[in-house]
């Protein structure tokens, strides 16, 4: 029997195998090992000129392995940007900008995200119900305001039958509501009710199902009798 272990052994030192393990770290896995061996070797160019015309073509080399990002604005910065990371930021070269990178400008801290405010009581109506509320509260007093309101109200029993559809809702429950989330400024007469909103969204579905049907039915019948006067 052949000794495996000792054919393995023997392939290994005689093509001086090399396993990736035991490879330098991929800085940018994207570009693969053998860019990086490029930028490391561009290190080692004593001269300034050859050094900088090398390291273009390298550019130009990691351009075309990601063609779809070319339309991305400042690509070839994120590009030399790369080159410098690559490197350690460790290489005599010059971007086009002028600006080299190093890792304090390399890296881009994110503006901090202001998270909107939203009275957690009523979370369940969202927090644009809020807003137009306090765009309500801005308007000036009259039948454009009073009808805006009412909207809002149709709005606010639309999004509570949605988030609580176990539980009845009354028009009381809305109006009680919208005069706590305007601190008392917003009120709906009691005689108001507030289903124009979710009516009004019933009959266009109903209209556009009828106006389906027709067309349905209608499709049908002339090519039935498109077909039979084929036949004849």
């Amino acid at each position: 029997m052949f000794n495996v272990k000792r054919i393995k052994m023997g392939t290994h030192s005689a093509h001086n195998m090399e396993y990736n393990s035991e490879k330098s770290k991929l800085i940018i896995p994207e570009y693969g090992r053998n860019v990086q061996m490029l930028i490391r070797h561009a290190k080692t160019i004593e001269s300034d000129e050859i050094r900088q015309a090398f390291v273009e073509r390298v550019i130009d080399l990691m351009h075309q392995m990601h063609p779809q990002n070319r339309n991305i604005e400042d690509y070839m910065s994120k590009l030399w940007k790369h080159v410098f990371r690559i490197a350690e930021y460790d290489i005599n070269v010059m971007p086009p900008n002028g600006e080299i990178p190093t890792p304090e400008t390399d890296i881009t801290i994110p503006e901090p995200v202001n998270y909107p405010v939203a009275n957690v009581r009523y979370r369940h109506y969202g927090n644009n119900v809020q807003i137009l509320i306090d765009k309500a509260l801005k308007m000036e007093d009259g039948p454009k305001k009073d009808g805006f309101v009412l909207v809002i109200g149709g709005y606010m029993k639309m999004a509570y039958k949605t988030w609580n559809r176990e539980h009845f809702v009354s028009d009381e429950i809305i109006k009680g509501d919208l005069h706590k989330m305007s601190d008392g400024k917003l009120v709906i007469a009691d005689n108001v009710s507030l289903d124009g909103l979710s009516n009004s969204n019933r009959r266009k579905r109903k209209d556009d199902n009828d106006r389906g049907g027709r067309n349905d039915r209608g499709g049908r019948g002339g090519r039935n009798d498109r077909g039979g006067r084929g036949r004849r």
